[in-house]
Order: C-alpha cells, then sequence, then structure tokens
C-alpha cells in the first residue's frame, strides 16, 4: 500500500496516513511521504485547501516505535535523526502552507500525531477521539513542534501538565482547553472537515495566508512591527482581484467570488 494517499476533489486536496493496521504510526516511508507530498500542494494552484486524516479509525498515533527500537539499536543518534529530517520539515510545510490546513481527527491521536494536529489552522474531532503527547512515558520531550504549538493552544500552565503527566484526554476536554473547534459523531468527520475545507477554498485564500504568516509570527514581534505587517500585508492584499471584486460585491449587495488571485 501506498504510506500516503492524495485525493484531490474539486478544489479541495485530502492527505490520508495509510498504515491502519499500525494506527497510522508514523515510520520513515510515511513521513517521506508527507514531507515530498506538502511542499507540492503548497504550490499546486488547482488546490485551495487541505484536510490531514488517517486510514481506519485512528488519526495517528505517533510514531512508529517498532522501528524506532531497531532503529536504536543501531544508532541512537540516527534514531533521532528524523526529528530535524522528517518531523521538522513536515510541520513546517504545514504551517507555513499558504492555504488553510484542517486536520480530521478520529480515534486515537498521540505523540507526534498530536503535533501534526496542531500544526493545522483548524481541527474536527470525533466524539470518541482519544487525545495525549505520551513523549515522557517513552522517556523523551516533544518533537513535531508540539511544545510550541501546544502552549499557544492551551496555554503555558496547561501545557506543562499535559507534557510532563502525559494522561490521555478526549475530545470535548480538548474543545474546552482550546486545542479543537469542533466536535462531530464518530464516522462523520472527514465529512465534516471537508465540507470546511470546501468553504475555505471558495474563499479569499490570498488573504489567508497572509492571515496565517501574521498570526504565526505574533509572538515574535511587537505592537510596532505588527502594526508595519499588517500594513504592509494589507497593501498586497489592497492590489489583488479578490479585494476589488469583493468591495464591488459587497456595494452592490451581491456574493463576492474568490479566485485566490
Amino acid at each position: 500500500m501506498e504510506p500516503v494517499l492524495v485525493d484531490r476533489r474539486d478544489a479541495v486536496a485530502t492527505i490520508t496516513l495509510n498504515r491502519p493496521e499500525r494506527r497510522n504510526a508514523l515510520d520513515i516511508p510515511v513521513k517521506d511521504a508527507l514531507r515530498d507530498v506538502l511542499p507540492q500542494l503548497a504550490t499546486d494552484e488547482e488546490v485551495r485547501a487541505v484536510v490531514l486524516t488517517g486510514a481506519g479509525g485512528h488519526f495517528c498515533v505517533g510514531q512508529d516505535l517498532a522501528e524506532h527500537a531497531e532503529l536504536l539499536a543501531e544508532s541512537p543518534e540516527r534514531a533521532l535523526a528524523t526529528v530535524a529530517d522528517q518531523y521538522g520539515p513536515v510541520v513546517r510545510a504545514i504551517v507555513g502552507m499558504p492555504k488553510p490546513v484542517i486536520a480530521a481527527v478520529e480515534g486515537g491521536c498521540v505523540g507526534a500525531g498530536l503535533g501534526l494536529a496542531l500544526a493545522c489552522d483548524l481541527r474536527v474531532l470525533s466524539a470518541e477521539a482519544r487525545l495525549a503527547t505520551a513523549f515522557t512515558g517513552i522517556g523523551l520531550t516533544c518533537d513535531s513542534g508540539l511544545s510550541h504549538t501546544l502552549s499557544r493552544a492551551v496555554g503555558e500552565a496547561k501545557a506543562r501538565e499535559l507534557v510532563l503527566l502525559g494522561e490521555p484526554f478526549g475530545a470535548e476536554q480538548a474543545v474546552a482547553w482550546g486545542i479543537a473547534g469542533s466536535v462531530v459523531p464518530p464516522g462523520e468527520v472527514l465529512d465534516a472537515a471537508i465540507a470546511l475545507a470546501t468553504r475555505l477554498a471558495a474563499g479569499p485564500t490570498a488573504a489567508y495566508a497572509e492571515s496565517k504568516r501574521l498570526l504565526a509570527d505574533t509572538w515574535t514581534r511587537d505592537l510596532d512591527a505588527t502594526l508595519d505587517e499588517e500594513a504592509a500585508a494589507q497593501l498586497r492584499l489592497g492590489a489583488t482581484a479578490d479585494h476589488g471584486n469583493a468591495v464591488h460585491a459587497f456595494l452592490a449587495k451581491q456574493k463576492p467570488a474568490f479566485t485566490g488571485r
């Protein structure tokens, strides 16, 4: 089987982690495939929104520990090189994607799987989803950007609790803490995520890209720098056809049609 499946439907591309027999645990072929396909979708002008999900009723239970144990026996350095060589590029590609990315989370979402979900812009969770950081349970710390994204989502104090204790939590808790925006019945997650992606794909994707960049960098800038960045972004967007057409549509009391240009 292909380790990762990509389905393009209209302007939405759905990426499916395809190791259902291992609850989509991340081995080298899966991580390499993700690292390759994400930049391709980023530059594909026909794709205006992306959904990330897993096959077989689970999102992703993180690193494949069987493979990790084999690599660890050969060389700890080689085993842990995956953090810089694969997890880093994958997370950067998701966060830097110039279009919305939605995680459709069913079943287990653990460790690096949680890191991938948090790297996405939006999350749709099954009511039966189970999430956990899990890293300290195997004597490791966060990877896949989790120490950054989790603190932003739930606050530093809650992030410390979730990482240090490593206890699993459910979808309703995830929403209450700020990790996810919506919870749907089991079996409806992918359809709900695709519906949301379809809605976003019909929107002003150039504005989404600028907004993602501003939001991602806001904690590293002071207010003056943020005001300058917003002004520059508005100048770029003000020159787009999307903006001009939307203003005219608003004045004519019509619904705007966006092209991303």
